[in-house]
């Protein structure tokens, strides 16, 4: 799966940089050929690997992601997370692949081609970062230290929740990233929380999830459950993503009620 991820993202970088056309999907997000180069490759590239098992990509037609609705297990992938970066040329854009099994990714493979940098995670195999013709280095979150606190937010670009609980904090760090390399902050233990309360779609998620689980730490909806995959729409609610599952997070992320 890194392979495949690495070559995904091999068809990509020759698209950066460069004066590409881009249309706009119905929910408002870009889509450019780099996009569709990196979608045709994974769906024929996964097809067939696993007999029977489906391959689910952010670029699929919209009904195969219905598909999705309570398969027990199937691929799932986004070409190019973080198209807003590409375009914008940052470097954080990544690959996502994820393998879901009754519900939970078990695989994740997060790639960032201009940067040079691959994570990826399986269940029971813990959590990796490998940089270009480097060694795999294991990571891992880190135990939270209510004092010294780093968040992954934006203050320009958080919603209202990510608001109210930065007000909660006291003088926290902040983190910033774009795409799926948010959460991969959190596993290798460069942040410790991570609260998400504008809408995501599975494909951002699931191979991050995997990563982070991994490495010991945890994504959540709002009332402590893991984040489960094939939900109808494919959509997720709001979430958490910690470092440390045995701190007590929901206090900063919810008002005294228990509300958001």
């Amino acid at each position: 799966m890194r392979e495949l991820a690495i070559e995904a993202g091999r068809r990509i970088m020759p698209f950066y940089r460069s004066h590409l056309e881009v249309s706009v999907k119905q929910d408002a997000s870009p889509l450019t050929a780099a996009d569709l180069a990196a979608h045709d490759f994974l769906v024929e590239a996964l097809d067939g690997i696993l007999p029977g098992v489906r391959v689910i990509s952010e670029e699929s037609p919209p009904e195969v992601h219905f598909w999705a609705f309570n398969l027990e297990r199937f691929w799932l992938v986004d070409p190019l997370d973080g198209t807003k970066e590409f375009l914008k040329a940052t470097g954080e854009f990544t690959v996502n692949i994820a393998l879901i099994d009754n519900g939970r990714p078990v695989l994740g493979v997060v790639h960032a081609p201009a940067m040079g940098v691959t994570y990826f995670a399986s269940v029971g195999q813990g959590s990796w970062r490998v940089n270009v013709n480097d060694t795999p280095v294991r990571i891992s979150t880190r135990p939270a230290d209510a004092a010294h606190l780093a968040v992954v937010a934006s203050k320009d670009h958080a919603g209202p929740m990510v608001k109210a609980m930065l007000a909660r904090l006291s003088n926290p760090e902040l983190r910033s990233m774009g795409s799926s390399l948010k959460f991969c902050l959190v596993a290798e233990g460069s942040a410790d929380f991570y609260l998400r309360d504008v809408p995501t779609m599975e494909w951002d998620t699931a191979a991050a999830q995997c990563i982070v689980e991994a490495a010991g730490g945890a994504i959540c909806t709002l009332d402590g459950k893991p984040l489960r995959y094939g939900k109808a729409g494919l959509k997720n609610p709001s979430l958490m993503t910690v470092g440390d599952p045995s701190f007590p997070w929901r206090q900063f992320a919810c008002d005294d009620a228990g509300r958001p």
